[in-house]
């Protein structure tokens, strides 16, 4: 009884926790996107329901409850409506330090509450949560589909048996101020802020910046963005053993480039076609007008102080997630995954034959000696057979 006092939605500890951590990371969000993120399994469920509409109701009742007993506590509020009529919600400040403790990440690395942006439809941020679902890909758990109709379990099967996204829920931040001046919890004039930004070292990807254009902007306004992109990571700082380095690198870790070859961080752009500007006329544009940031050396291939920049589109991105080639980096005229396009196979080809000839090398060098080994030992082995037989009394 005590716990319906608490909790009149009656929610458990697992589902409220869900909301704060889908929150903390999207800032805003619908009941939908929560659970398609946080229980990717419910997707699969109630699938006896007549029609969509019952069988989302069903799949997000839980959060629902949720977020209801979340409210009850000054945790979340109700943040407007979708363009499509969807209610949205959001942290309140105690709501955002509470995300922070089921996150695990300091205050000043949570952003705002995002209060008010469902005011005008969230168009904006609505894009922001399918492109980091898109490339979260999260899987269902099978063993919570036990007892379900063969169809929705071979349905869930063949999302479990597709290319996997990038990283974990807390891989993920969105609206990441990277401050042309000023500081990381004071930013001033002439940053920028990243949509996304993913630290996934684990998938092959240690830092990635994300911008989701929906198409409104013009080439030269977007151009202008990746003009603060850049100033941002060459933006230094003084360590305290009075070395200079990346301001980036004082909160994010990457491995050193390879051959003297260091980039800037990669940014992916993802436009998504909802305004009326074509993205097939404006990424050609932003191309030539930010070829200096971009373009490196041609005889070499090195791309030392450049800035990776690599576009998609929102559907190609949501159909084929980032294995899929889908993925165009400026100066490069093929398609290609994620993985590839922020990669350098010009250095890194050659840095894997080096290191193939290397080993080749040192397997010349130590086979004879293994040889040598196994003829000593077998030798010896042999002898000491020998002397036992003598000791044998007849």
């Amino acid at each position: 009884m005590a716990k319906r006092k608490t909790n009149p939605a009656g929610s458990s500890n697992n589902h409220r926790g869900d909301v704060l951590r889908v929150l903390g990371v999207l800032k805003v969000a619908t009941v939908d996107q929560i659970q398609r993120i946080a229980a990717p399994h419910l997707t699969f469920r109630h699938t006896d329901k007549e029609t969509s509409s019952e069988r989302k109701t069903a799949r997000t009742a839980s959060h629902l409850g949720a977020l209801s007993d979340l409210r009850k506590h000054g945790l979340v509020e109700k943040g407007g409506r979708t363009r499509g009529g969807e209610v949205l919600r959001n942290l309140t400040p105690m709501g955002l330090k509470a995300a922070a403790k089921e996150l695990r990440r300091p205050d000043w690395e949570m952003g705002s509450t995002a209060r008010g942006a469902g005011r005008s439809g969230a168009s904006h941020p609505m894009a922001v949560n399918e492109a980091l679902l898109a490339l979260l890909r999260p899987k269902p758990d099978l063993n919570l589909l036990d007892g379900e109709p063969a169809e929705a379990v071979a349905a869930a099967a063949a999302v479990v048996d597709a290319p996997g996204g990038l990283g974990t829920l807390a891989s993920y931040t969105t609206e990441v101020a990277l401050p042309g001046t000023g500081t990381w919890t004071n930013p001033g004039k002439g940053g920028v802020q990243a949509d996304i930004v993913l630290t996934a070292p684990e998938d092959g990807i240690p830092l990635l910046f994300v911008e989701i254009d929906n198409c409104y902007e013009s080439a030269h306004e977007l151009a202008g963005k990746i003009d603060r992109y850049m100033r941002f990571c060459q933006r230094t700082e003084t360590d305290p053993d009075g070395k200079q380095r990346p301001m980036w690198r004082t909160r994010w870790w990457v491995p050193d480039g390879t051959g003297g070859d260091v980039p800037h961080p990669p940014l992916l752009l993802i436009f998504n076609r909802l305004g009326p500007r074509n993205p097939d006329t404006v990424i050609p544009h932003v191309t030539e007008l930010t070829r200096q940031h971009w373009e490196g050396e041609a005889h070499d291939g090195m791309y030392d102080g450049k800035l990776p920049i690599v576009v998609t589109h929102m559907n190609m991105l949501c159909e084929h997630g980032p294995a899929g080639t889908v993925f165009q980096r400026f100066g490069r005229p093929e398609n290609q995954t994620l993985l590839d396009a922020i990669g350098n196979p010009r250095r890194e080809a050659p840095d894997v034959l080096a290191k193939a000839g290397h080993e080749a090398r040192e397997r010349e060098y130590t086979e004879p000696l293994r040889h040598v080994v196994a003829q000593r030992a077998e030798s010896e082995q042999q002898d000491l057979d020998l002397d036992q037989d003598q000791a044998v009394p007849k």
